[in-house]
């Protein structure tokens, strides 16, 4: 059988997702604040059977461009303004029968029996249909809203992280399977012999537990990570399910393929079931031309001076201090090594300045942008997939929202049905059918 990719659809709970054109493009409609929005998308992505809808989240309106909020709030730049990602999802839950739901949650400002907490209950009332994109926030802005004076240090995140989803997993694992009775003519409610206390002392949390969410249909949510940096990528090989990338570069997709794939058996875990999801951005047209026209039109609507607010959020570093038409200098970045290396090595490459990394940022975050009919963004598509070194599915991101959504599934799916590359149907219930992963067992009792 042909192997078959798997693909999520990419939002922010915000006015712009990757693309900070796309609020300002006539297709696209400004009611991000509404249900019917997000309703529209989540029927969008099911109608085109895709395994997830993901929801990236920032938890600060940007300050790291110049020191101030103004010029973010003017521009509309990515996080200007959000809203909480895990009641949007539960709203399109409650519309969808078989989307995913992927929700950031951090690690940095949260507790784990919170997390554990509500994505225990979202498995639940999602039918089996959640996940969680683990992030260790990066950003100044962020930490002053928690009440600190600055981020932590990067591999400090990812220590905390580490335990982080430890304790987390210890809570969800505090009920077994078979607790929850409910047998009224006994009168009882739960076998109190299989609901455990998980006593997790450690390092940065105490949680005593149990739960008191039941045991979940997934056994536990879906993990998502986005680790590019060297801590980063081996602690996504050792907990994530699926891999959330950004390189426009195949050498780049490749490099970081095998990376994941060899860091995730040097954990004692299966590589094939750590998926790799790189991003893209397609402009889709009835003609190759009017493909690039779209394109160009998206592009010219993209500010490099927005970009480069959200290069300095992504990397915790004040970009308004270096000349526009200079290079990118090399500097240590508190925030995202991954983003900041990629894009010096676009610079280096490619003879770049400030303004044109803000640019492309701009334009879609560094993520490549898939251009032509239908048949040629699927072959572009098939290209990276079929060789089985750059991605196992990919996260559709659009330029302009929701109606790229629609263009996509209305004209590419199906052209990558035709090719036995994607599903034509759903065949499970639960995320993780989906994903071709096993449920999660419940742990061995002494």
């Amino acid at each position: 059988m042909t192997r078959q990719l798997h693909l999520g659809g990419f939002n922010i709970a915000s006015n712009v997702t990757h693309s900070h054109a796309a609020w300002r493009h006539p297709s696209s409609d400004p009611g991000f604040l509404t249900p019917q929005y997000w309703h529209r998308v989540g029927r969008t992505l099911e109608r085109g059977t895709f395994d997830f809808v993901f929801f990236a989240d920032l938890l600060a309106t940007p300050t790291n461009y110049g020191g101030s909020p103004d010029e973010a709030l003017r521009r509309g730049t990515q996080a200007a303004a959000t809203i909480d990602p895990s009641i949007v999802a539960a709203s399109i839950a409650a519309v969808t029968t078989h989307l995913g739901v992927a929700i950031t949650k951090s690690t940095t400002y949260f507790h784990p029996f919170e997390v554990a907490r509500i994505f225990g209950s979202l498995d639940h009332v999602t039918q089996g249909r959640v996940a969680w994109n683990i992030v260790t926030s990066l950003s100044s802005a962020e930490a002053r809203n928690f009440g600190l004076e600055q981020a932590l240090d990067h591999d400090l995140r990812y220590d905390r992280a580490q335990e982080f989803v430890e304790a987390a997993v210890a809570l969800w694992n505090s009920w077994e399977p078979d607790a929850l009775v409910q047998d009224k003519r006994t009168g009882v409610f739960a076998d109190p012999s299989k609901v455990h206390t998980t006593n997790h002392d450690g390092l940065f949390y105490k949680s005593q537990g149990p739960l008191p969410v039941p045991h979940s249909p997934q056994g536990r949510p879906v993990l998502i990570q986005a680790g590019s940096s060297g801590k980063g990528k081996a602690f996504a090989a050792r907990w994530a399910d699926a891999i959330f990338e950004i390189d426009p570069t195949p050498e780049g997709r490749r490099a970081y393929y095998d990376s994941i794939k060899s860091l995730a058996s040097d954990a004692g875990r299966d590589p094939d079931l750590v998926k790799v999801f790189p991003s893209f951005i397609p402009f889709i047209g009835e003609t190759e031309s009017i493909a690039r026209e779209k394109q160009a039109f998206h592009n010219e609507l993209a500010d490099p001076v927005s970009g480069l607010h959200t290069l300095s959020v992504h990397t915790d570093h004040d970009f308004s201090q270096y000349d526009l038409d200079g290079p990118v200098e090399q500097v240590t970045v508190g925030g995202s090594q991954g983003l900041f290396d990629l894009a010096k090595r676009l610079t280096d490459r490619d003879s770049l300045t400030l303004r044109d990394i803000g640019k492309l940022y701009a334009q879609g975050v560094l993520l490549p942008q898939l251009v032509g009919t239908a048949e040629q963004v699927a072959d572009q598509i098939e290209e990276i997939f079929a060789p089985g070194d750059q991605a196992d599915g990919f996260i559709l991101s659009v330029g302009q929202s929701p109606g790229g959504f629609d263009d996509f599934v209305d004209a590419v799916v199906p052209e990558l049905r035709r090719r036995g590359l994607f599903r034509e149907r759903y065949t499970g219930s639960t995320l993780r059918e989906h994903l071709g992963l096993d449920r999660v067992p419940a742990p061995l009792r002494g």
